[in-house]
């Protein structure tokens, strides 16, 4: 059985977010043109795995070799696009000293680079959106999320288990039938995204 936690909304989340937002801007100034929390972490209220989602955006792939040397001073290795096109992740392995206020802790997080006009990006700012304007869409997105949790065997699975309902959320925020496309085929390939 697959071990995964799904917890009560934390009020401190959106500050953790701030402050690693601030690191970011100071280290990669020009080369990005937007940091956003995104993820069910970015959502009031609403349950999640207690890992923050943070997308930076970019104009084009054209700056990505000075994002690459610049986040991996701030201990950061690349891990490609790891199955969607025009996002790439990096992992955190190592925490630089003093980059944030010392008496906190850089929060567990996924870090992502996106095109600003990536369907990836798209897909999480407008569900964000979705869930942040509509309570009652984030109650059910919450149990559907708890109940994945409970009863599935692997992340495939509960990625997967997610997909129909977030397909709907994105198709009533107007996004396009290929957008839905791409979205259901990254959910369902083999390799979905997940910086593990």
């Amino acid at each position: 059985m697959m071990e995964l936690r799904i917890v009560d909304y934390d009020p401190g989340w959106p500050a953790a977010f701030e402050a690693i937002k601030l690191v970011y801007k100071a280290h990669l100034g020009k080369l990005i043109i937007d940091i956003q929390h995104v993820g069910s972490t970015s959502v009031p209220g609403l349950g999640a795995k207690p890992v923050l989602d943070i997308d930076l955006v970019i104009d084009n792939m054209n700056v990505l070799p000075a994002i690459i040397q610049q986040l991996g001073e701030l201990g950061y290795i690349p891990l490609g696009e790891m199955g969607i096109t025009g996002r790439y992740a990096f992992k955190q392995v190592l925490v630089p000293d003093n980059q944030l206020n010392p008496a906190r802790n850089w929060p567990k997080h996924h870090l992502y680079v996106c095109e600003q006009h990536n369907v990836a990006l798209s897909n999480h700012l407008h569900f964000r959106d979705q869930l942040r304007k509509d309570r009652k869409l984030a109650t059910q997105y919450g149990e559907l999320k708890r109940s994945l949790a409970k009863n599935c065997t692997n992340m495939d699975e509960y990625v997967s288990g997610k997909t129909g309902f977030i397909v709907e959320v994105l198709k009533t925020a107007g996004l396009d039938e290929q957008s839905l496309k791409t979205i259901v085929q990254n959910n369902t390939s083999n390799q979905l995204g997940e910086i593990k």
